[in-house]
Parts: structure tokens; sequence; C-alpha cells
């Protein structure tokens, strides 16, 4: 899909993803080692009550699952970046994860007729239907020739 395409108030949802343990340890390991992301033992004496994955590999998973939707990597020109990641509630192993995306913002580019910037807000919801984690990402899209 093009950037004429997505108006404000469209949606769309992903695909879902699981994480299991071993998969948020071994990136925690790489990227966010801190003791709750990597030991059980940690985890359960830390405010969370157990092993939690850490939010960057929430936020790269629900970004995957976006892409694998395909709505608008055709038109893709990249992004000048996010505004107000929030990580709500833990994310555990075994949790399964899915993304309800919902266009806010879109706007023509004034010096460039060949695209627009969509803002699209990105909820990202457990498989108790409980949101986890949203952010808003501005998306410079390629408009319809």
């Amino acid at each position: 899909m093009f950037f004429d395409d997505m108006p404000v108030g469209y949606t769309y949802e992903t695909g879902e993803r699981t994480l299991p343990r071993d998969e948020i340890v071994g990136f925690a390991s790489e990227w966010d080692p801190q003791d709750f992301h990597i030991d059980d033992a940690a985890g359960e004496a830390s405010p969370y009550g157990g092993l939690i994955a850490s939010g960057f590999h929430t936020l790269v998973t629900a970004y995957r699952l976006t892409l694998e939707t395909g709505v608008w990597t055709e038109a893709s020109m990249g992004s000048p970046g996010m505004e107000d990641v929030r990580w709500v509630m833990p994310v555990r192993p075994g949790d399964t994860l899915k993304v309800k995306a919902t266009v806010t913002a879109s706007r023509p580019s004034a010096s460039r007729p060949d695209r627009g910037r969509t803002t699209i807000l990105y909820e990202v919801f457990n498989q108790k239907d409980e949101i986890v984690m949203s952010y808003s990402a501005i998306h410079i899209l390629k408009r319809r020739t």
C-alpha cells in the first residue's frame, strides 16, 4: 500500500509470534544484559516476579510482525523516527504477541510530491489481549504516480 491508500483511521493487524525463554535470554544476553532478562532467580527476586523480555526485544518483534504484513513495505522510504514508546506490561516467556496498527496522521510532503508522512500508532498485545507496549512511528511512504 502507498501513502494515498492509508488515510487517518485506517487499521490493520499482524500475525502472532510467541517468545520462548531461550530467545528472550539470548536476545537480552547480547543486547540488554540486565539480570531480570537473563537469570531466572534474579527475575524472581525483581519487582517483576520472574524473567521478562527486554523491551527492545518486544519492540523489534512488533516491528518484524508489521513488516511481515507487507502493508507498507513496497512504498517505504524509511522513517525519521518514533515517538511515545511505552512498555506497559512485562512480556514473559511463552507470551504470544500481535500488533494492531492505526494511522493517526497523514500529510503529503510540501516539497516532494512523490511522498508523504504517515504516523502509525502500534499497540502490542499478548495472548490475553492485554496491551504490553505501544509506540508511534512516522513512515515516509511513496505516493501513487
